[in-house]
């Protein structure tokens, strides 16, 4: 029987512990708990066979703060949650996905299993503040977080969409502008026509991304083979927030997948085993 890594058990048992928290200092209740442990329990099942490096344990520690942000989150469907609270785990969050880069450079450990797990808990953030600020501006905001999903999802359907990317910088200006965005929205710091403004221009600037790499894969659908899904491939290779590149992760990852924004954590290709879509299992 295949064993199940250390490291998932024990970043299952700190998200555990994460919720135990909450719900001595906030009081999280059923609905925040049930999200948080069943977030818990995807990770702990599509990584129970990875091997983690170090940078590896920094994004799953991020994703351990991102599994406060969704019970928090999930909690406020049913009653108003502390954003004094909600607002600093996920701007921790964020703060370390610069960090699990500067390890893997310093380490040298590079992989796929990285790129897949960083881009992932990346893509999950924005999808749950998205939804949190929606609560508040409206359901529209959900495109900031749906829209990287919808990428992957057309990329099913239509083959020329699971091609590769050149990098783009400009990619990883928006996906941290999503971020950071999302962020100060929920925090209610700023005048509402103001946070409502900024989310739209962040917005703006998604669609803006997004079409310009759709309308490149269109103009180059017939230059590129493609032979068949690319399983949680990502949009313009190694990624940062949201579903745009960081050049200088490809130091990191050393892989050009392609197709949505994010790597998916999903079943593996061909009927191989649920896990990290590429990179799963020893390095």
């Amino acid at each position: 029987m295949p064993t199940v890594r250390t490291e998932a058990v024990v970043g299952f048992g700190v998200q555990l512990a994460v919720l135990a928290v909450l719900a001595r200092t906030v009081g999280l209740g059923w609905a925040g708990s049930l999200a948080g442990i069943g977030y818990g329990l995807v990770v702990l099942a599509l990584l129970r066979r990875c091997r983690l490096g170090p940078a590896d344990r920094v994004t799953l520690a991020r994703a351990t703060l991102i599994g406060g942000v969704t019970a928090l989150v999930a909690e406020s469907v049913l009653r108003p949650e502390p954003v004094a609270l909600l607002v600093p785990l996920a701007a921790v969050a964020l703060a370390l996905d610069a960090v699990d880069g500067w390890v893997a450079r310093r380490t040298g450990t590079v992989s796929g299993l990285g790129a897949r797990f960083d881009m992932e808990a990346d893509a999950f953030l924005i999808l749950v503040l998205s939804g949190y600020v929606a609560g508040s501006f409206g359901a529209w905001v959900l495109a900031l977080g749906l829209m990287r999903y919808a990428f992957v999802a057309a990329g099913w359907v239509l083959p020329w969409m699971r091609t590769g990317l050149p990098p783009r910088y400009w990619r990883k200006v928006v996906a941290a502008t999503q971020g950071v965005v999302l962020v100060v929205a929920a925090s209610g710091l700023l005048p509402r026509p103001v946070a409502v403004a900024l989310v739209v221009l962040a917005l703006a600037l998604l669609v803006e991304s997004f079409g310009h790499d759709v309308g490149w894969l269109w103009r180059h659908r017939e230059q590129r083979a493609v032979r068949g899904p690319v399983h949680g491939s990502v949009r313009g290779g190694p990624v940062r927030r949201g579903g745009h590149a960081d050049p200088a992760d490809r130091q990191r990852h050393g892989v050009a997948a392609r197709s949505g924004g994010h790597a998916g954590l999903v079943a593996g290709p061909r009927g191989g085993r649920p896990g990290l879509a590429a990179g799963a299992g020893p390095r």
